[in-house]
């Protein structure tokens, strides 16, 4: 199986690499606590049509190694940017879910846009979803220290006991299988402890309000009216305002799982962002070459 070592301190990190090497490239980071599989519904049918679709198990999450340390947002994304150099990936389109935007847009601040081209940003808790001096109406900090000794006591139950709101399961025509739900708590649960806690931390510090405005490429936000994980108002349509470029689309009765709940209608919206940007990226290349 493909795996790089970080470039921070060695972590084994597994990749998955999907669809045909020229095409368009789609790089995928994940939900907190699970791995690249949560991308199943956008990943098979993109690769099937034509683009390369890479995605990343962050350290401690589905088949990369554990690690003590490394569970800060800096960290995640010199990750990420260590597999956009590994693969040597040009022109990329970042696709992030809930807090694996954060990453996506540390990426970008961080390290530039000499291989990212443009980002997707799906059900994202950025910019920050706990009060912070960027987000005055976030939630309590206190609420979340009392959430997490909920959640280190016993993480099955917590996360099926969740499970009902992260799809906005009482909506119509959000309902998953039984099934599929108890799959998707067992993905939860193969994050270690500490990899789980450790993020759990990051979207508790998270406040990238400052970051944003020098997003200086195109931005599509998508997200849920009802995602109680990252309410609305307080994350996707502050970054669509704070980004110079970017889109929102609110899907009508979306929570947060909707990469699940809205699968079709999220995969042909990441298919039309994509494909504007190979036609985007195709004009500047016959641009500089009549230049020449």
């Amino acid at each position: 199986m493909p795996y790089f070592e970080s470039p921070v301190d060695g972590t084994r990190l597994h990749y998955v690499d999907h669809g045909p090497v020229t095409g368009p490239v789609a790089v995928f980071v994940a939900s907190a606590y699970v791995g690249h599989e949560m991308w199943e519904y956008q990943m098979l049918p993109l690769a099937e049509a034509g683009h390369r679709c890479v995605a990343l198990d962050r350290r401690g999450h589905g088949r990369s190694d554990d690690a003590w340390s490394g569970y800060d947002l800096d960290t995640l994304a010199d990750d990420l940017n260590g597999l956009l150099d590994h693969l040597d990936l040009r022109e990329v389109t970042l696709i992030g879910h809930s807090v694996g935007t954060g990453e996506v847009v540390r990426c970008v601040t961080r390290h530039g846009l000499a291989r990212v081209a443009r980002v997707a940003l799906v059900a994202g808790v950025s910019p920050g979803v706990v009060r912070s001096p960027g987000t005055p109406d976030g939630v309590d900090p206190e609420a979340v220290r009392a959430d997490d000794e909920v959640f280190r006591r016993d993480r099955a139950a917590y996360f099926t006991a969740l499970a009902d709101d992260f799809f906005a399961a009482h909506l119509p025509g959000n309902q998953m299988s039984p099934p599929y739900v108890r799959y998707l708590v067992d993905r939860c649960l193969s994050a270690t402890p500490r990899a789980a806690n450790g993020v759990r931390a990051v979207v508790a510090a998270l406040d990238l309000t400052d970051e944003l405005p020098a997003m200086d490429l195109p931005v599509l936000v998508v997200h849920g009216t009802h995602d109680t994980s990252a309410p609305l108002a307080l994350t996707g349509e502050r970054v669509a305002r704070l980004v110079p470029d970017g889109i929102l689309k609110v899907y009508e009765n979306g929570g947060h799982g909707l990469f699940a709940t809205h699968a079709a209608r999220l995969t042909a919206d990441l298919r039309e962002f994509l494909d504007a940007g190979a036609v985007r990226a195709a004009d500047t290349v016959g641009a500089a070459a009549a230049g020449h």
